[in-house]
Protein backbone atom coordinates (compact mmCIF):
# COMPACT_ATOMS: atom_id res chain seq x y z
CA UNK A 1 0.00 0.00 0.00
CA UNK A 2 0.67 3.50 -0.83
CA UNK A 3 -1.39 5.35 0.80
CA UNK A 4 -1.17 5.14 4.46
CA UNK A 5 -3.52 3.08 5.96
CA UNK A 6 -7.25 1.48 4.34
CA UNK A 7 -9.58 4.22 4.93
CA UNK A 8 -9.21 8.18 3.26
CA UNK A 9 -11.61 11.07 3.31
CA UNK A 10 -11.56 12.80 0.23
CA UNK A 11 -13.07 16.30 -0.16
CA UNK A 12 -13.15 19.07 -2.70
CA UNK A 13 -14.59 22.82 -2.29
CA UNK A 14 -14.24 26.17 -2.93
CA UNK A 15 -12.88 29.30 -1.17
CA UNK A 16 -13.23 32.99 -2.93
CA UNK A 17 -10.43 35.09 -3.19
CA UNK A 18 -11.52 36.74 -0.25
CA UNK A 19 -10.98 34.62 1.72
CA UNK A 20 -7.98 32.72 0.52
CA UNK A 21 -5.44 34.38 2.90
CA UNK A 22 -7.35 33.38 6.20
CA UNK A 23 -8.12 29.98 4.61
CA UNK A 24 -4.46 29.13 4.19
CA UNK A 25 -3.84 30.39 7.86
CA UNK A 26 -6.37 28.65 9.74
CA UNK A 27 -5.68 25.09 7.56
CA UNK A 28 -2.71 25.06 7.95
CA UNK A 29 -2.05 25.87 11.67
CA UNK A 30 -4.96 25.00 13.61
CA UNK A 31 -6.96 22.66 11.57
CA UNK A 32 -4.44 20.15 9.99
CA UNK A 33 -2.63 20.11 13.53
CA UNK A 34 -6.36 19.00 15.02
CA UNK A 35 -7.26 16.50 12.54
CA UNK A 36 -4.06 14.96 12.84
CA UNK A 37 -3.99 14.83 16.16
CA UNK A 38 -6.90 12.76 16.25
CA UNK A 39 -5.48 9.05 16.94
CA UNK A 40 -5.93 6.88 13.40
CA UNK A 41 -5.24 10.27 11.05
CA UNK A 42 -2.25 9.27 9.40
CA UNK A 43 -1.26 12.50 6.75
CA UNK A 44 -3.14 14.83 5.36
CA UNK A 45 -2.54 16.97 2.13
CA UNK A 46 -3.99 19.98 0.23
CA UNK A 47 -3.84 20.59 -3.13
CA UNK A 48 -4.72 24.07 -4.91
CA UNK A 49 -6.44 23.43 -8.32
CA UNK A 50 -4.76 24.14 -11.41
CA UNK A 51 -8.16 24.57 -13.43
CA UNK A 52 -10.23 26.30 -11.08
CA UNK A 53 -8.60 29.29 -9.03
CA UNK A 54 -10.88 29.12 -6.16
CA UNK A 55 -10.59 25.04 -5.84
CA UNK A 56 -9.48 22.77 -3.30
CA UNK A 57 -8.67 19.02 -2.63
CA UNK A 58 -8.01 17.73 0.30
CA UNK A 59 -6.81 14.38 1.42
CA UNK A 60 -7.12 12.19 5.03
CA UNK A 61 -5.13 8.81 5.17
CA UNK A 62 -6.77 7.09 7.70
CA UNK A 63 -5.72 3.53 9.50
CA UNK A 64 -8.78 1.88 8.95
CA UNK A 65 -12.18 2.45 8.12
CA UNK A 66 -13.15 2.65 11.66
CA UNK A 67 -11.28 5.62 12.48
CA UNK A 68 -14.50 7.46 10.24
CA UNK A 69 -16.62 6.55 13.07
CA UNK A 70 -14.16 6.65 16.21
CA UNK A 71 -15.44 9.04 19.04
CA UNK A 72 -11.82 11.19 18.49
CA UNK A 73 -12.88 12.10 15.44
CA UNK A 74 -16.90 12.60 16.14
CA UNK A 75 -15.98 14.86 19.10
CA UNK A 76 -13.50 17.52 16.77
CA UNK A 77 -16.32 17.00 13.94
CA UNK A 78 -19.27 17.88 16.68
CA UNK A 79 -17.37 20.59 18.45
CA UNK A 80 -15.84 22.76 16.32
CA UNK A 81 -13.29 25.62 17.54
CA UNK A 82 -14.38 29.37 17.18
CA UNK A 83 -12.01 29.93 13.84
CA UNK A 84 -13.22 26.83 12.52
CA UNK A 85 -16.78 27.76 12.94
CA UNK A 86 -16.08 31.59 10.89
CA UNK A 87 -14.47 29.39 8.30
CA UNK A 88 -16.97 26.29 7.65
CA UNK A 89 -19.60 28.35 5.91
CA UNK A 90 -16.66 29.59 3.42
CA UNK A 91 -16.22 25.93 2.33
CA UNK A 92 -18.41 26.36 -0.92
CA UNK A 93 -20.12 23.72 -2.97
CA UNK A 94 -18.27 20.92 -0.43
CA UNK A 95 -18.08 17.01 -1.74
CA UNK A 96 -17.04 15.12 0.92
CA UNK A 97 -16.58 11.30 0.40
CA UNK A 98 -15.77 9.00 3.33
CA UNK A 99 -13.85 6.00 1.51
CA UNK A 100 -12.40 2.72 1.88
CA UNK A 101 -9.16 2.40 -0.17
CA UNK A 102 -9.57 -0.17 -2.93
CA UNK A 103 -6.23 0.05 -4.22
CA UNK A 104 -3.49 1.69 -4.26
CA UNK A 105 0.08 1.33 -5.98
CA UNK A 106 3.30 3.34 -5.72
CA UNK A 107 4.26 5.68 -3.24
CA UNK A 108 5.81 8.91 -1.46
CA UNK A 109 3.78 12.11 -2.10
CA UNK A 110 4.48 14.33 -5.35
CA UNK A 111 3.81 17.84 -6.84
CA UNK A 112 0.93 17.17 -9.58
CA UNK A 113 -2.21 15.11 -8.27
CA UNK A 114 -5.21 14.45 -10.69
CA UNK A 115 -8.62 13.43 -8.96
CA UNK A 116 -11.32 12.00 -11.45
CA UNK A 117 -14.92 11.09 -9.85
CA UNK A 118 -16.76 8.54 -11.83
CA UNK A 119 -19.76 6.71 -11.03
CA UNK A 120 -19.89 2.98 -12.08
CA UNK A 121 -23.02 1.30 -13.51
CA UNK A 122 -25.62 -0.93 -12.16
CA UNK A 123 -24.43 -3.74 -14.15
CA UNK A 124 -20.58 -5.36 -14.43
CA UNK A 125 -18.76 -2.95 -11.30
CA UNK A 126 -16.41 -5.68 -10.78
CA UNK A 127 -15.67 -5.79 -14.20
CA UNK A 128 -15.03 -1.96 -14.18
CA UNK A 129 -13.36 -1.95 -11.09
CA UNK A 130 -10.88 -4.54 -12.20
CA UNK A 131 -10.21 -2.63 -15.23
CA UNK A 132 -9.09 0.35 -13.74
CA UNK A 133 -7.01 -1.52 -10.81
CA UNK A 134 -5.25 -3.12 -13.74
CA UNK A 135 -4.48 0.21 -15.52
CA UNK A 136 -3.93 1.72 -12.23
CA UNK A 137 -1.21 -0.99 -11.27
CA UNK A 138 0.85 -0.70 -14.68
CA UNK A 139 0.56 3.29 -14.49
CA UNK A 140 2.28 4.00 -11.10
CA UNK A 141 5.49 3.25 -12.31
CA UNK A 142 5.57 4.99 -15.75
CA UNK A 143 7.73 8.18 -16.44
CA UNK A 144 6.23 11.30 -14.76
CA UNK A 145 4.64 9.49 -12.52
CA UNK A 146 4.46 7.85 -8.92
CA UNK A 147 1.42 6.60 -7.22
CA UNK A 148 -1.87 5.53 -9.04
CA UNK A 149 -5.02 4.71 -6.28
CA UNK A 150 -8.63 3.87 -6.15
CA UNK A 151 -11.26 5.19 -3.35
CA UNK A 152 -14.41 3.87 -3.03
CA UNK A 153 -17.32 5.65 -1.20
CA UNK A 154 -18.49 4.05 2.46
CA UNK A 155 -20.27 5.94 4.05
CA UNK A 156 -20.40 4.86 7.21
CA UNK A 157 -24.37 3.56 8.42
CA UNK A 158 -24.03 5.61 11.89
CA UNK A 159 -23.66 8.50 10.02
CA UNK A 160 -25.44 11.81 10.48
CA UNK A 161 -24.73 15.57 10.36
CA UNK A 162 -22.55 17.01 12.60
CA UNK A 163 -22.16 20.07 13.58
CA UNK A 164 -19.53 21.02 11.30
CA UNK A 165 -21.77 19.76 8.32
CA UNK A 166 -24.75 21.76 10.07
CA UNK A 167 -22.48 24.63 9.35
CA UNK A 168 -21.75 24.37 5.70
CA UNK A 169 -25.24 23.61 4.69
CA UNK A 170 -25.63 19.86 2.70
CA UNK A 171 -22.34 17.87 1.65
CA UNK A 172 -21.98 15.94 -2.08
CA UNK A 173 -20.52 13.02 -2.69
CA UNK A 174 -18.30 11.29 -5.22
CA UNK A 175 -19.11 7.34 -5.64
CA UNK A 176 -15.74 6.26 -7.08
CA UNK A 177 -12.03 8.22 -6.73
CA UNK A 178 -9.32 7.59 -8.68
CA UNK A 179 -5.88 9.31 -7.86
CA UNK A 180 -2.81 9.92 -9.88
CA UNK A 181 0.12 11.54 -8.84
CA UNK A 182 3.25 12.53 -10.02
CA UNK A 183 5.99 14.87 -10.77
CA UNK A 184 5.69 15.75 -14.51
CA UNK A 185 1.69 17.75 -14.33
CA UNK A 186 1.76 17.20 -18.10
CA UNK A 187 1.83 13.73 -18.34
CA UNK A 188 -0.49 13.15 -15.28
CA UNK A 189 -2.82 14.92 -17.63
CA UNK A 190 -2.10 13.40 -20.60
CA UNK A 191 -2.38 9.43 -18.66
CA UNK A 192 -6.12 10.70 -17.59
CA UNK A 193 -7.22 11.49 -20.33
CA UNK A 194 -6.19 8.45 -22.32
CA UNK A 195 -7.26 5.85 -19.40
CA UNK A 196 -10.29 7.50 -17.64
CA UNK A 197 -12.81 8.83 -20.24
CA UNK A 198 -16.23 7.59 -21.10
CA UNK A 199 -14.78 5.67 -23.94
CA UNK A 200 -11.92 4.17 -21.86
CA UNK A 201 -13.75 2.72 -18.94
CA UNK A 202 -17.44 1.24 -20.55
CA UNK A 203 -19.50 0.07 -17.46
CA UNK A 204 -20.08 3.67 -16.00
CA UNK A 205 -23.38 4.60 -14.95
CA UNK A 206 -25.02 6.39 -18.74
CA UNK A 207 -26.08 9.34 -16.49
CA UNK A 208 -23.02 10.22 -14.56
CA UNK A 209 -20.20 12.59 -15.68
CA UNK A 210 -16.50 12.10 -15.02
CA UNK A 211 -15.65 14.94 -12.93
CA UNK A 212 -11.19 15.65 -13.57
CA UNK A 213 -9.62 17.72 -11.24
CA UNK A 214 -6.02 18.99 -11.72
CA UNK A 215 -4.08 19.87 -8.60
CA UNK A 216 -0.45 21.04 -7.24
CA UNK A 217 0.77 20.51 -3.99
CA UNK A 218 0.45 22.99 -1.38
CA UNK A 219 0.76 21.83 2.38
CA UNK A 220 1.51 17.79 3.71
CA UNK A 221 0.94 17.12 7.36
CA UNK A 222 1.73 14.18 9.36
CA UNK A 223 1.23 13.07 13.18
CA UNK A 224 5.61 13.51 12.97
CA UNK A 225 4.90 16.98 12.27
CA UNK A 226 2.97 17.51 15.50
CA UNK A 227 6.10 15.41 17.39
CA UNK A 228 3.78 12.22 17.84
CA UNK A 229 4.89 8.94 16.84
Amino acid sequence: MSLLGRAAVAMWWSIKPERRAEFGDWHSHEHFPERLSIPGFLRGSRWTSTLEADDFFVLYELDAYETLTSTGYLDRLNAPTPWSTTMMPHHLGMVRSQCRVEASFGGGVATSLATVRLSPGREDRSALRDRIVGTLAELAARPGLTGAHLLVTDTPRTSAPTREQEIRGSDGTADWVVLLSGYDPEIVQARVRQHFSTDALPGLREDGAIVIGQHRLSFCMTPADLGKP
